[in-house]
């Protein structure tokens, strides 16, 4: 009897000892699993545009047209920095149509609500571009804007002033054949 209890023991600890084994082992192809699956994301490749949407803003497409010509080409900060001007009224905007000369250009507005609103869109793109780990100085704006839907106001007299704006910074590309051609010149 001793002798037969002595070998269930000793069976009982062999089999622990195998589910401790079978365990462990399960273990390490999970963390292995997980390992790749984390050295993937790693190296998948930087993201090269950052973008921000700003949808139905309360801006009329006239002063959006115009503020995203203003800032299109331009380095982030440098169109921050000139849409505070705008916003302080001390420099102004070139605008198309029968309006007012403005000082050093044809014709131009000061629109304040729209600077602010697209300053907040600019600052909110520049997050997103430290976020994606891109460098500023490479990047040039590319700004959209676009119709959104007008609702009505009050009793149906008249509509509220909306649109939509997509501005993106986008990589700086230099022109090799522009290059190559003022050397043929020479």
């Amino acid at each position: 009897m001793a002798e037969e209890n002595i070998k269930q023991e000793n069976k009982t600890e062999n089999v622990k000892i195998e589910e401790q084994k079978t365990v462990e082992a399960k273990e390490e192809q999970r963390s292995q699993i997980q390992n790749s699956k984390n050295s993937e994301k790693s190296k998948s490749a930087k993201k090269t545009e950052a973008v921000v949407n700003g949808k139905d803003l309360p801006v009329s497409i006239k002063h959006a047209v115009a503020l995203c010509n203003f800032i299109k080409g331009k380095e982030i900060d440098r169109a921050i920095s000139e849409l505070e001007e705008v916003a302080r009224l001390k420099k102004a905007v070139p605008m198309r149509g029968e309006i007012p000369h403005r000082r050093g250009m044809m014709s131009g507005r000061y629109p304040t609500k729209a600077a602010g609103i697209f300053i907040k869109l600019l600052k909110s793109l520049k997050s997103n571009a430290m976020v994606n780990e891109m460098e500023l100085e490479k990047y040039k704006l590319h700004a959209i804007p676009n119709l959104a839907p007008r609702p009505f106001r009050r009793f149906g007299q008249g509509r509220f002033k909306r649109c939509h704006v997509a501005i993106k910074l986008v990589p700086i590309t230099i022109k090799k054949n522009s290059e190559s051609n003022i050397l043929n010149k020479k």
